[in-house]
């Protein structure tokens, strides 16, 4: 048990260094592998799209350790909001109206952000060590399945990030959140259950 929250530790203490000098980070997140970076810096936003040949016209998703961080980020959370995350049964995204405070290569061209509460302990953790949003997209190459464990993860990608977490090697982290959006005046849509 100490020896796992120690490592914990250490691996947060290495993901900040890197985070903090606009690096790149591949690390376990509540859903599946992601690629990560700091979400308000823009240049560090630019090399996860150039890492997964994606159009930055596809919006990524953030990841937040509260809510209270969460509504630092956006204008107006519905409330609506807080009761789909207390009862969801698996980590849910939410894509919210008017994000603050972010990257603008990380908003789409509507003004929405996707962003979801982290529910895992490393993630919880390291966000509110680094006390900003963290970049959260699969660790793959765009159009690639997304990998189920650490063992598929394509070696362009583990090899074109700044820091591997080493932590959860052999875990399958095989389900990607359910994306729902909430408009401010009320409208709710399910994108992916």
């Amino acid at each position: 048990m100490y020896s796992y929250f120690f490592k914990m530790l250490e691996e947060i203490n290495n993901c900040l260094q890197i985070l903090e000098a606009g690096g790149l980070i591949l690390y376990p997140t509540d859903t599946v592998w992601g690629v990560g970076c700091d979400a308000t810096n823009t240049e560090a936003v630019k090399k996860v799209y150039a890492l997964k040949k994606r159009s930055d016209t596809k919006a990524l998703i953030c990841l937040v350790s509260t809510d209270a961080m969460l509504e630092r980020h956006v204008t107006k959370v519905p409330e609506v909001a807080y009761d789909i995350l207390d009862l969801a049964n698996k980590p849910t995204t939410i894509v919210y109206d008017a994000p603050l405070g972010i990257a603008k290569n990380l908003i789409a061209s509507d003004n929405t952000l996707a962003i979801r509460v982290a529910s895992d302990q490393f993630c919880q953790y390291l966000i509110n060590r680094f006390k900003k949003p963290l970049v959260s997209t699969s660790a793959n190459i765009s159009g690639d399945p997304t990998p189920q464990s650490f063992k598929e993860i394509n070696s362009e990608i583990l090899k074109g990030v700044d820091y591997v977490v080493n932590l959860e090697h052999n875990v399958i982290k095989s389900t990607p959140s359910s994306i729902i959006q909430l408009k401010n005046d009320g409208k709710v849509k399910v994108i992916r259950e």
